[in-house]
């Protein structure tokens, strides 16, 4: 007869990841509390434990330089690459200790543990112990029947660490009513401060409150969404295990300038490159993009200087992921947007109406991409994909660009530069 395993997920996700990764090669700063901004070192976008008390989530920069300084806070500009870099080791960290694994984000991961023989408590610490050892990023293991209440289990981890030592196993009945009736229903995966609000009024304030309303009246009333994360909190699975991530329908790049662009010329830049880091995503999923949308637009808060934000969408010849095609016709388009007297702070490239190769019928006289620019576009990416992002790109993106994020203080690129390696003397 054949027997069904009882589901087991863990829930690994890396404690204040970025500021964890700044201390990886600063064993000095063990100590000190770390915010982490985000592009052109606008807000706080990440803090460590200790300086949470201090500062909240969002709050610009410039507004709390002073209190960083009051309370010993050090802050650091995003370095994506040396996050990138460390989430790849945490990730291949984990995957030789358990059978599958779904990157959920750059900092957490889902596993699935489903008929894994021994304690899952003690493989959620052997998880802690090697990711420790092999990265020096700190992690919390979250372990239960779904998905959902594998991340509640980590939430607890965290939030009573001393007593847990950073993992929770929620199999056992008395350990998940326990964390259910002592977390708020905010703290559940997938409700946010506006459904929160729509629950509280019901009598709805805890994770247990919630685990014990009415899934099909509650869905009915909100959402499929709400329904399935109720039965899960109950214990019954509704979400599987992701091995490859859906391709995405929408593919966007857009950045803060680092200072307003009054001229045509460098936003051309801007759009240019984002064009092209917007094709690499496209070709990394297999797709093809039918339309694209490039939009330009000032400063939103200065309210001395003029307004101007507006957006044109572009339909291709044929559906493709050709970068110079794209480019040429992202340019046209901003030529078209773009006029002079104004401080431009930001550009967004959009890819719209993603296919799969052979999803799509076309015309039978309709052009298509030709084979060579396929062959092409493979080219570039195997030469990228060896010798480093922009190691080949089009004439049309820049080495260097004046308009480039602010980032004044960015910490070395410890793992993707050989002129910043660490030294040891």
């Amino acid at each position: 007869m054949h027997q069904t395993l009882e589901p087991a997920y863990a829930l690994i996700d890396c404690n204040s990841f970025y500021a964890s990764c700044e201390r990886v090669f600063r064993p000095d700063l063990a100590k000190t509390p770390i915010v982490v901004l985000s592009n052109n070192d606008g807000c706080v976008i990440a803090r460590s434990a200790c300086a949470k008390p201090f500062v909240k989530m969002g709050q610009p920069y410039f507004q709390v330089r002073d209190v960083l300084r009051r309370h010993g806070i050090l802050a650091f500009s995003s370095n994506y690459a040396l996050y990138g870099e460390m989430s790849e080791r945490v990730m291949a960290a984990i995957e030789g200790l358990v059978p599958r694994l779904e990157v959920y984000s750059i900092d957490e991961a889902f596993a699935d543990l489903s008929g894994v023989p021994g304690s899952l408590e003690r493989l959620g610490r052997d998880i802690r112990s090697r990711v420790r050892q092999w990265t020096g990023i700190p992690v919390g293991v979250g372990i239960a029947g779904t998905k959902t209440l594998a991340k509640l289990a980590n939430h607890a981890a965290k939030a009573w660490q001393t007593h847990t030592g950073g993992v929770v196993d929620l199999r056992p009945a008395h350990a998940r009513d326990w964390v259910l009736k002592h977390c708020d229903v905010g703290e559940v995966w997938g409700i946010g401060r506006r459904m929160k609000a729509h629950l509280e009024p019901l009598g709805i304030k805890t994770a247990w409150d919630l685990a014990q309303a009415d899934a099909r009246q509650l869905g009915l009333r909100f959402s499929v969404v709400l329904e399935k994360t109720i039965r899960e909190l109950a214990g019954t699975p509704c979400l599987e295990l992701e091995d490859v991530n859906p391709p995405r329908q929408e593919i966007c790049c857009s950045r803060m300038f680092g200072d307003c662009l009054t001229e045509l010329a460098p936003i051309r830049e801007a759009v240019a490159s984002y064009t092209f880091r917007a094709a690499e995503k496209l070709r990394s999923q297999g797709s093809l993009c039918k339309k694209m949308r490039v939009a330009i637009r000032t400063g939103l808060f200065n309210p001395d200087e003029a307004k101007y934000a507006k957006g044109v969408v572009i339909e291709l010849p044929y559906p493709t992921d050709d970068t110079r095609l794209m480019t040429r016709a992202a340019c046209e388009a901003l030529q078209r947007l773009y006029r002079p007297g104004f401080r431009y702070s930001k550009a967004e490239v959009m890819l719209l109406e993603l296919c799969q190769r052979g999803e799509y019928t076309g015309d039978l006289f309709a052009r298509t991409q030709p084979a060579a620019a396929e062959r092409l576009m493979g080219v570039l990416d195997a030469i990228n994909g060896r010798w480093g992002r922009g190691t080949l790109r089009t004439g049309s993106v820049p080495l260097l660009a004046e308009w480039g994020m602010r980032r004044e203080l960015m910490s070395q690129s410890y793992t993707t530069r050989l002129d910043q390696l660490m030294v040891a003397r």
